[in-house]
């Protein structure tokens, strides 16, 4: 498989400026100690106090205006809370003590206050640019359309505003008027020619795919002027091709040093080439190491295999499937998928099933039936979501296009009258990032699970004391993941020792915490068990595990497969599964059924589960060759070189 992409050499060629000794750092960290509330706060009567650990304790770093040797910055972390956590105290959040131990020399010089005034203030010279952090979009701005079906619609209204438009700030109506700062034309038509958008310009900020959304996003930060740009998570949810062409980028930019760079990535990411340095920081916020990459990943290899021990995790599963009786093929019943044909095109422009078939058929013809874990694979703008659109209802050529829904269409036929979109809801568990963006954030981690039982996320869930129960269930088992505070301090007294009141209670937390208040990593867990939790006929994960903490992903895997049959118990720092045998917690939760169906989009081989086997590998945008269909003899996780024959890389 093959892509052209637009040539690099304008970004990787040119350094405009020289690297000098002798000019005061950037940023100076000495022996620092970070809270995110003063330490001395005392907690209101009848409160909980919140979680305020130390972050960071101790810290060295010093980050240098200008070097003879340029230095690229990377966090890794294996969690997505410190990594976030991490950079947003770079850029001056969060209370240093003493006071004086965080400090940003270069920024109080004379050449910065003649540059720019503005840029003698860390919020404005540091910028921050999160992709698994940030939940609105772009930058913050209502953006996305109001719905899910409106990226796909033809009609434009006057607030469905292009990237030219929100690049120069106009993302609201009469904002010129409004407008206290304008960008240089200059430097815009620079930044736009450096991440190569000039081709995007007109088009709808709600239709830009992934990886140009993070284009656009970098190039707003850029349009500031920053001396220092923080970027969390850049390459998730990216193909690899996607994510090299974007490191290509940023390497460009970083060359330059207009601006600097800092990346964060998880302990399984490749980290670019260019990247020189890097700073371990674990999940209790200890930095365990900082210098030289070589020096760094040497040091630390045995805590990044440990994203090994999630594989030793799945070798305690495997190893559990004969007792569990999860080695047996899965009963194949009745067709919930069948698209005959399938084309979507606008205009003269074909998006999906642009390749015709052997036997002279066009489009897609493809089944999906009960009891089959299908995944879905491609690179970024092959189709893959718009595939699933028709499936969820949300592209409006549903209606036209030959699919059938659990045997039925859209539109009625003669003796058989078309399936409603209440219907289709009912027997459908969706998960992916469009959802996880409109999903309201004022909800409690209660009700949005609930809500698997309501026509939309806010409507009145229709429950009895079966959906109650496996609510409980739930947020029992998932507790360590969604409730943000600090574990009860009951942890490991026996049950009949904890006092009954406490035990009553100890859903509490699911009702007092809002959905928004969780971070990016829970948002996600939550968003998944909702999709599952009303065990539907049809469970769709687009992109469900991606920006998950690595043993939240793999506990809602293994949860996926095997309910509550399995556990994971942690013991010192180290994570283990185990049979559940009933005698302390009752299996409630079952693993997926044989009259379920799954279909799962991901573009890393570490976020798909182990019950998936036939896969469809949908080809380049324009290639117009045919879609790989297969299937699997066993879980990608056990050999590698299934993940590559999914690719046709064997």
């Amino acid at each position: 498989m093959r892509r052209t992409l637009p040539p690099l050499e304008s970004l990787t060629t040119k350094v405009t400026k020289p690297f000098l000794e002798g000019k005061p750092p950037l940023i100076s960290i000495r022996n620092a100690i970070f809270y995110r509330q003063h330490p001395g706060t005392s907690k209101p009567p009848d409160q909980d106090a919140p979680e305020n650990p130390r972050l960071f304790p101790h810290l060295e770093f010093t980050l240098p205006s200008f070097s003879k040797r340029s230095e690229h910055w990377a966090i890794v972390s294996p969690s997505s809370v410190v990594r976030t956590t991490f950079l947003r105290t770079l850029r001056g959040e969060n209370l240093a003590f003493p006071p004086t131990s965080r400090s940003y020399p270069y920024l109080a010089t004379k050449e910065i206050k003649e540059k720019d005034p503005s840029l003698q203030f860390p919020a404005n010279a540091i910028q921050y640019v999160g992709f698994d952090a940030e939940r609105s979009g772009l930058g913050g701005n209502n953006l996305q359309g109001a719905y899910l079906s409106a990226r796909y619609e033809s009609r434009r209204e006057e607030t469905d505003f292009t990237l030219s438009d929100y690049l120069r700030g106009n993302t609201e109506l009469n904002a010129a008027e409004n407008l206290t700062y304008r960008p240089p034309s200059d430097l815009l038509e620079r930044i736009i020619q450096d991440l190569k958008l000039q081709d995007l310009l007109g088009m709808p900020v709600s239709n830009l795919s992934n990886g140009q959304t993070r284009r656009a996003r970098i190039a707003k930060a850029l349009l500031s002027r920053p001396e220092l740009l923080l970027l969390d998570g850049p390459f998730m949810g990216l193909d690899p091709l996607t994510a090299h062409y974007l490191s290509e980028l940023l390497n460009g930019l970083a060359k330059k040093s207009d601006p600097r760079l800092i990346l964060s990535c998880r302990p399984q990411d490749d980290l670019p080439e260019w990247i020189t340095h890097v700073i371990y920081v674990d999940e209790k916020f200890w930095v365990t190491t900082l210098g030289g990459k070589g020096v760094v990943l040497a040091n630390v290899r045995k805590e990044i295999s440990n994203a090994g021990r999630l594989e030793q995790s799945r070798e305690a599963i495997n190893s559990a499937e004969t007792t569990l009786g999860k080695e047996e093929e899965h009963s194949i019943g009745e067709p919930v998928i069948e698209m005959e044909g399938v084309q979507v095109k606008y205009g003269e422009r074909c998006i999906l099933g642009d390749w015709t078939q052997k036997d002279g058929k066009e489009g897609l013809w493809w089944n999906v039936r009960q009891g089959e874990r299908w995944g879905i694979f491609g690179p970024n703008g092959s189709g893959k979501t718009t595939l699933l659109s028709l499936i969820t209802s949300d592209h409006p050529q549903t209606y036209s296009a030959p699919v059938k829904l659990f045997q039925r269409s859209r539109l009625p036929s003669a003796g058989k009258p078309g399936i409603s979109i209440f219907d289709l809801q009912s027997r459908m568990g969706h998960s992916s990032p469009e959802v996880h963006t409109f999903f309201p954030k004022n909800i409690s981690v209660r009700r949005t699970l609930e809500s698997a039982w309501a026509d939309a996320p806010l409507a009145k869930p229709m429950l009895n004391y079966e959906a109650d129960t496996h609510v409980n269930a739930y947020l029992k088992y998932f507790r360590d993941e969604l409730d943000p505070r600090p574990p009860p301090q009951r942890k490991g007294r026996y049950a009949w020792k904890v006092p009954k009141d406490e035990r009553l209670n100890q859903f509490d937390w699911a009702d007092e915490t809002n959905f928004g208040e969780l971070n990016f990593s829970a948002q996600r867990v939550a968003l998944f068990l909702r999709a599952i939790i009303r065990k539907p006929d049809l469970v769709i994960l687009d992109e469900a595990f991606s920006g998950m903490d690595s043993i939240a992903r793999d506990k809602c895997m293994l949860f996926l497969e095997y309910g509550e049959s399995l556990k994971v118990k942690r013991i010192r720092r180290a994570y283990y599964i185990v049979p559940n045998d009933g005698t302390e917690d009752p299996v409630i939760v079952s693993g997926l059924e044989d009259r379920q169906a799954l279909i799962l989009i991901s573009h890393s081989q570490h976020e798909v589960p182990g019950c998936v086997r036939e896969y469809i590998c949908l080809p380049e945008p324009g290639e117009r060759s045919l879609p790989r269909v297969g299937k699997l003899d066993g879980p990608i996780s056990k050999d590698p070189r299934r993940w590559k024959e999914i690719w046709g890389n064997v």
